[in-house]
């Protein structure tokens, strides 16, 4: 009787860094050419675990270097305690076992969570990386997903249609130190919304369909002005992890030399120890020079790589991309191009990340910006404090959006010329930006319009800066009005929202005398009315500001 291996065959799909382009990964998914052996296994844990090891030694068997995701039902891991065969499968490939993804599938009705919990426990214990599978569109609960703490949440493509639940998402994979990835992207339009939600990784039909050999090359659409810029503070360094090529500690140089030559794409080798702990740092051009070099081989073949090697230089995976930058600067010159191993809590590598790629990203960042900023004040336009209002909304953080202007601003023009107009304009620039800082950002979105967002306990300050200042025009006395909605988390679901509460605001504001300031609450009614005289202009007084 045939057995159920015989016509079993395996696909490979790539998983997507959408910041760098790179492949960050590949699914092993498998594709029966009769009957459904999914189905089965959905039944029964025994042939589930069966199936894991398989996709193993497939994988073994295209001798592919990137790391694996596996899919396991959550029911197996519960019934069967762990996968003991998957841990040797990985040994025997040669692999290691916090290169592979364990991708937890649901259904998880009817599943014992304790006992999941504890078989995820065996397996994190293992070194195995632990994947959330299939949410948004499976049925896990809010609650085992958070006990479980994975490294990775995979998100239904279906779910890019509800923008804040992605968000939310996003915040909630902050807390537990995972990273996003969306599943099932076959459009480019879906591939901007899961950037713009925050997800880290993606995979579907537009990158690359799943293959029997992994794809060499996949596609990731350009990304649009303004889309990816990044934090005052600095991107992630998990927005740029590449995988790292490891091998223990005691490889020869042989060893080395044999994967490098076979693998173009490798930068270098990361040598760990029985823990995954990076020890010694491979540079593949400076490794090839003394292998290469006379006698090179005959010296070094069968000597341990790691006398090749130099001291690995880390950070942790929640360091920013300046503070790689700063890992570098310290280095000596001859090790720019090194790559930098990204470590976990527990010092185990869990990538690389290369320098090429965080200049390219900080170097666009700025580009962009420049592109952004008003020529008259030297401040961004909308398109930065509008892009952080949305980050704001979706880490759930409160924030207040202000927006500034000069009252009369045409008839100051009118009166003492745009040269002193300009010049005004100039000087609110320079004061605003005075006031900048990682939690309060200003911007100029054109003629004497200004925003500035805020955290709310930072108000006052913000608004006596602005509005007890002597302003003047061509010696000419001007004053200024300020509108302020306060945002707390939930209330807006997006920039355009927030901007729509402030606009009844700002005409609150310009209907009162002097320097004024309202204040208002989104989603509530009303406004307090902080600055300015809610009275009858007298006689001779210009109308509506």
């Amino acid at each position: 009787m045939p057995s159920w291996t015989d016509t079993l065959r395996f696909a490979f799909q790539p998983v997507v860094n959408l910041a760098t382009g790179a492949v960050a990964g590949l699914e092993i998914l498998a594709r029966p050419e009769t009957g459904d052996i999914l189905a089965e296994a959905r039944r029964d844990p025994e042939l589930d675990g069966r199936l894991a090891v398989a996709a193993v030694r497939a994988a073994a068997r295209k001798e592919t270097l990137l790391p694996l995701h596996v899919n396991v039902f959550a029911a197996t891991l519960a019934d069967l305690g762990g996968l003991t065969p998957l841990h040797t499968a990985v040994r025997e490939a040669g692999r290691l076992p916090w290169e592979v993804t364990i991708d937890i599938a649901p259904p998880y009705t009817h599943v014992p969570h304790q006992a999941l919990l504890e078989a995820v426990g065996a397996l994190r214990g293992q070194g195995f990386r632990i994947s959330a599978d299939g949410v948004g569109d499976g049925d896990v609960p809010l609650r085992l997903l958070t006990d479980m703490a994975p490294d990775l949440v995979k998100l239904d493509a279906s779910l890019l249609a509800r923008p804040a639940a992605v968000r939310a998402m996003r915040t909630l994979c902050e807390q537990l130190g995972a990273l996003l990835s969306v599943e099932g992207v076959e459009t480019e339009l879906q591939c901007a919304a899961a950037v713009a939600a925050g997800a880290q990784l993606a995979q579907g039909e537009l990158f690359a369909p799943p293959a029997r050999l992994p794809a060499a090359d996949v596609y990731v659409p350009p990304r649009s002005p303004g889309a990816a810029s990044l934090p005052r503070s600095g991107p992630s360094v998990r927005q740029f992890v590449r995988p790292a090529a490891l091998l223990p500690v005691t490889a020869s140089a042989g060893h080395v030399r044999a994967l490098l030559t076979g693998s173009p794409e490798v930068s270098g080798v990361l040598l760990v120890d029985a823990h995954g702990v990076p020890v010694r740092s491979v540079h593949r051009s400076r490794f090839l020079l003394s292998m290469s070099g006379r006698y090179g081989h005959a010296l070094y073949a069968d000597r341990p790589a790691a006398k090749l090697g130099d001291a690995p230089r880390t950070v942790g995976v929640d360091a920013t991309a300046w503070e790689v930058l700063d890992v570098v600067a310290v280095g000596g010159r001859d090790r720019t191009s090194d790559d930098v191993a990204v470590v976990d809590r527990y010092g185990r590598c869990v990538g690389v990340v290369r320098l090429a790629d965080l200049v390219r990203a900080l170097a666009e960042s700025r580009v962009e910006e420049a592109a952004g900023l008003n020529p008259l004040t030297r401040l961004p336009g909308s398109d930065v404090i509008t892009g952080e209002v949305d980050r704001r909304i979706m880490d759930g953080r409160p924030f207040a959006l202000s927006w500034l202007d000069v009252d009369h601003f045409k008839q100051v023009n009118d009166g003492a010329g745009f040269a002193a107009g300009d010049e005004l304009i100039r000087s609110m620039g320079r004061a605003l930006q005075r006031l900048a800082s990682d939690s309060t950002r200003v911007g100029h979105i054109g003629g004497d319009d200004f925003l500035v967002l805020a955290d709310p306990e930072g108000l006052d300050p913000v608004a006596a800066s602005v509005l007890d200042a002597l302003w003047s025009a061509g010696g000419r006395p001007v004053s200024l009005s300020l509108a302020t909605v306060v945002c707390a988390p939930g209330s807006v679901s997006d920039h355009r929202q927030a901007a729509a509460c402030l606009a009844p605001l700002k005409k609150a504001a310009k209907s009162l005398r002097g320097a004024s300031w309202v204040l208002g609450h989104a989603g509530l009614p009303g406004h307090e009315i902080r600055r300015g005289a809610d009275a009858a202009a007298p006689a001779g007084f210009p109308g509506p500001r």
